[in-house]
């Protein structure tokens, strides 16, 4: 008899492990909820299920069942739920975000514009030169209007600085010139020693650097005239036993806009990156 019992029990453990894995809803069972756990009189070993109102025995979904089969609507309902406040989190930050760019960029077109209507009142630049290029010809203010342009003072007799200004200037035009959306630059060298700097030796020397550089030169009252127009320092300083000499001067390199303002100045501590970056802002943002 307690052989029966134990096998009995293992039957019924048996069933209850491959209920519990099909998970079938309670609906499913003739008897519905008259299932109730009790032990046979006889059972001291081995347990059993008894189905009231029924035929046989079958056995009972565990409680872990029953919990799992009400609880998948709400886990729907809850991950639901989730989905839609991550949504709505992301458009509303992505809609922050776009406003606060939005209003940057604005803020820093006004300050653009503010910097330009400053400059125009500077007077800056707002003069006009005669000068002859590297060609022998006469070259004036209005001959570059309409046109972006780079303007560096120097003199061909420098050892380094005005070199090293012309490559970077020549390399910043080069790298806009990459850029099919932009307008064209113009490079201008003009010299701030005129009694060295006559026309063929300008033509040597600005053939070193970007093809379009253009010098100009002219007498000592015409240089002295353009130089004073962008405030430009040039003092000569003693002559040696060679009678050569240093021109102490202002380093820059100016911008000057299509309508022949001024709007910029790079000196020696901006590099290529920073100069080129500059001058692609001031074309996008400009407006004659």
């Amino acid at each position: 008899m307690l052989m029966v019992r134990c096998i009995v029990g293992d039957l019924r453990r048996g069933l209850l492990r491959w209920m519990s894995q099909q998970r079938r809803p309670l609906s499913a069972y003739p008897q519905g909820p008259n299932m109730l756990f009790s032990k046979s009189p006889q059972a001291s070993d081995c347990q059993h299920v008894r189905l009231y109102g029924g035929h046989g025995r079958l056995p009972l979904l565990t409680q872990r069942g029953f919990s799992s089969q009400g609880q998948n609507p709400s886990l729907k309902a809850a991950k639901v739920k989730l989905r839609t406040r991550l949504l709505v989190t992301l458009l509303f930050g992505g809609s922050l975000l776009g406003c606060c760019w939005y209003v940057y960029l604005e803020k820093e077109q006004k300050l653009r514009r503010h910097r330009i209507e400053q400059l125009k009142k500077v007077a800056l630049g707002q003069g006009t030169f005669s000068l002859l290029d590297h060609t022998g010809r006469r070259r004036t203010k209005q001959d570059f209007l309409g046109s972006w342009v780079l303007l560096y003072f120097g003199f061909t007799h420098c050892p380094d600085i005005c070199p090293d200004e012309l490559e970077k200037m020549s390399a910043v035009v080069a790298t806009l010139d990459q850029d099919p959306a932009l307008p064209q630059v113009q490079p201008l060298f003009i010299t701030v020693d005129p009694e060295r700097d006559d026309v063929p030796a300008l033509a040597h020397y600005v053939k070193d650097f970007h093809p379009r550089l253009i010098g100009l030169t002219g007498t000592a009252e015409e240089v002295k005239h353009a130089g004073r127009d962008y405030r430009v320092y040039a003092t000569p300083g003693p002559k040696d036993e060679d009678g050569d000499y240093i021109v102490d001067h202002t380093i820059l390199i100016y911008l000057i806009s299509p309508d022949g303002l001024f709007l910029d100045y790079y000196n020696r501590m901006k590099d290529q990156e920073h100069i080129t970056e500059s001058i692609r802002n001031h074309i996008k943002t400009y407006k004659l």
